[in-house]
């Protein structure tokens, strides 16, 4: 196939790399092995970075490739609400007349639009996905649950939709009925390929935490028919995604009854920042909490779970990383321990054999992870759990936590199957992004 990941895409590659090396050989006009060597350079670099994308197992189509590198799901209307200013009918109504009523009763429907945070002053993209629920008459009054997906670094929204594929493995889970409705938000949480923001706020920088755990799903509410913020809202992600739902996830308790980490780490690295906080401002190097340590202790969940008031109820989690990355597996197994200690029948981490930190792992634990978190969350409606008062942010400086009302749990789950290496992906990027792969997922 001649598929990013085929034999015989590569094989065409060593061939045509051969052959232009024979070419060098052979020629003895000067200027023609100079051009041999300048076009045997293309297919080995070529060579390279799809040796690197199917060792990571990212992209699997061209289509996957084209789309994730220009930032664009395929055919996914962008809808021009602005925020809460214009209310939720307006939003309702633009997803009315943009898409097809039958349709969307089918396969649901996914768009972009754009939030901008009232308290962050930060504006990005988000996609949205509406399960084929959403628009039966059945469910007319219902507010689903819903599910803040977040991507690694370089990454943006369309990477759940191009390369996770989360919306066809979704679909299969409610058409087999292993799995309940819930509204899947998809933020920018980097606001760039070339940053990494790990979805911290800096004290003296970007509020990236306030936008991604606390503004993003207030406009979701005010937007569409979805449960507040609380026990009904699930939060996961994968790489530096997985980072960003255990520490969002522990922090802002009170807004989220359901964690799942991807091969994830658990105490902050240093963050790629924009510099002066700009859009698209040349990156920089930054450890946000220098000079900060109890900033830094709040936002290093390893730690952070040891040290959390006995008031706050720890949200449920799910585990998963892939068998042969070590430290993946020892940064989940060593975080469940200490979930252990506040937080009754945590399942065993899920361990994905055959891969490391690859999207081959995340694609996988998205079906368990999916099951796990939409059946709690659908348990908390059913049994109206009552939603958490909103509380203050502890990493905006605030100096007591509240009380959280105990919640039950969900009833018994099946046990699930069996840090901190972060891949590099590709080398070079005809965008910015091949080059940015090399960094941390």
């Amino acid at each position: 196939m001649l598929e990013p990941q085929g034999t015989l895409f590569f094989l065409l590659l060593m061939v045509a790399f051969g052959a232009l090396l024979l070419w060098l050989v052979l020629t003895k006009q000067v200027v023609f092995r100079v051009l041999a060597a300048c076009l045997a350079f293309i297919p080995a670099m070529v060579f390279g970075i799809a040796s690197v994308n199917k060792y990571y197992d990212y992209y699997q189509t061209w289509g996957a490739m084209f789309s994730d590198l220009s930032g664009q799901a395929q055919s996914v209307p962008h809808l021009a609400a602005a925020g809460l200013k214009r209310g939720a009918g307006s939003l309702q109504q633009e997803i009315a007349g943009s898409t097809n009523a039958a349709l969307d009763a089918q396969f649901g429907d996914l768009f972009s639009t754009t939030v901008t945070g009232p308290r962050s002053h930060i504006t990005r993209q988000v996609y949205v996905y509406l399960p084929p629920q959403y628009f039966d008459k059945a469910y007319a009054t219902y507010k689903f649950p819903a599910i803040e997906l977040l991507h690694g670094a370089p990454g943006e929204p369309s990477t759940w939709v191009n390369v996770m594929n989360v919306i066809p493995i979704y679909l299969s889970l409610l058409a087999a009925h292993k799995a309940y409705p819930a509204v899947l938000v998809m933020p920018d949480t980097d606001g760039g390929l070339q940053y990494s923001l790990q979805c911290l706020n800096d004290p003296h920088g970007l509020q990236d935490m306030t936008f991604v755990g606390q503004e993003v799903p207030n406009w979701v509410v005010a937007n569409l028919r979805v449960q507040k913020p609380g026990y009904a809202w699930g939060i996961a992600g994968y790489s530096e995604g997985g980072f960003c739902a255990a520490n969002i996830g522990l922090q802002d308790a009170t807004r989220y009854g359901y964690v799942g980490v991807e091969s994830g780490y658990f105490a902050p690295d240093p963050s790629q920042v924009p510099l002066g906080g700009k859009p698209n401002g040349k990156p920089h190097d930054i450890s946000v909490f220098a000079g900060n340590p109890r900033l830094l202790e709040i936002n290093t969940p390893d730690e952070y779970i040891k040290n959390i008031p006995l008031g706050i109820t720890v949200p449920q989690f799910y585990l998963a990383a892939g068998a042969e990355d070590l430290a993946d597996v020892q940064a989940a197994e060593y975080f469940r321990q200490l979930l252990a200690l506040r937080v009754a029948d945590v399942p065993p981490v899920d361990i994905v054999s055959g891969a490391g930190h690859q999207a081959l792992v995340w694609r996988s634990a998205l079906t368990p992870i999916l099951e796990w978190m939409t059946s709690g969350l659908e348990w908390q409606i059913q049994h109206e759990v009552p939603t958490p008062p909103a509380t203050a942010h502890p990493a905006s400086g605030a100096d007591h936590l509240p009380q959280k009302t105990a919640h039950s749990t969900v009833p018994p789950r099946t046990a699930l199957s069996s840090r901190a290496l972060r891949p590099r992906y590709l080398a070079a990027r005809l965008d910015n992004r091949l080059r940015a792969l090399f960094r941390r997922h």
